[in-house]
């Protein structure tokens, strides 16, 4: 049997990327699966992509920061699909590279907005569904930018170091419920929002060093955070409860050095 057959679930941002991987992954797995997001005509391919590879799939245009959007998506989902199991809040965003001192506030205020606010509004309104029913896994994208200085940029990190504390802090308010929160942080992975870091470095010959500091010496691929996203949404995760799980080729685990000496 496969591990989330039967399953309901809601992937936000899964218009490409994660998101996208996520919902290919969930739905191989047995889900069925709503996708969600800005973009209409990326969430359709998204929707066909699954359905060709014989998955079960629909759509939903909402912005994951606006809760009257996230409230929406869950009545859908429980609409078509009867029911709600599992929960990716992918959407999130990043920023570039600006010197500290010429960080805005606004800019601030969007990277929590995007990343905080759309897994508070995850975490409020599927667990709302979830918890009366005893069952339930709730997975937050973070990044291991979160974990220590450099990893991305300052407002990003801090942003995500909030989803972190989310995390935690939700899978306590649901302690004894029977529903579970946990975060994936996923390392540098090649998505639309670091397609350009990317592209620079094929353009200059050195793709080889992406990833380079990681001790599996290669970037994520998206297939690799959405098969962790994916142990985390099905039994075999029944015991994991707040817990923030690094994918990202073990770089977090130690500090980064130029060469191995064997």
């Amino acid at each position: 049997m496969k591990r989330l057959e039967g399953r309901r679930a809601i992937i936000t941002g899964a218009g490409s990327g994660i998101g996208r991987a996520s919902a290919l992954r969930f739905a191989s797995e047995g889900a069925h699966v709503l996708v969600v997001g800005r973009t209409r005509e990326s969430l359709a391919e998204t929707v066909d992509l699954v359905r060709a590879a014989g998955g079960i799939a629909e759509y939903f245009v909402a912005d994951a920061t606006r809760e009257s959007d996230v409230a929406a998506a869950v009545a859908f989902c429980l609409e078509k699909f009867a029911g709600l199991e599992i929960c990716f809040a992918n959407a999130g965003n990043t920023d570039s590279m600006v010197p500290l001192f010429e960080q805005t506030v606004e800019s601030w205020e969007t990277q929590y907005r995007d990343n905080v606010i759309s897994a508070f509004l995850a975490v409020k309104h599927a667990g709302r569904h979830m918890v009366p029913r005893g069952v339930g896994s709730i997975i937050l994208n973070s990044s291991t930018g979160s974990l220590r200085a450099n990893g991305g940029t300052l407002a990003y990190s801090v942003a995500k170091a909030g989803v972190n504390s989310l995390t935690m802090g939700a899978a306590a308010s649901f302690a004894g419920t029977g529903v579970r929160v946990n975060a994936v942080l996923p390392g540098l992975t090649e998505t639309k929002l670091t397609q350009a870091t990317f592209d620079y470095a094929r353009a200059k010959g050195s793709e080889s060093k992406l990833g380079a500091l990681t001790l599996l010496k290669r970037p994520g691929k998206v297939e690799d955070i959405a098969a962790v996203a994916a142990f985390l949404a099905s039994d075999d995760a029944a015991y994991v409860d707040g817990q923030l799980i690094a994918a990202d080729g073990g770089i977090s685990s130690t500090h980064p050095f130029g060469r191995f000496v064997l």
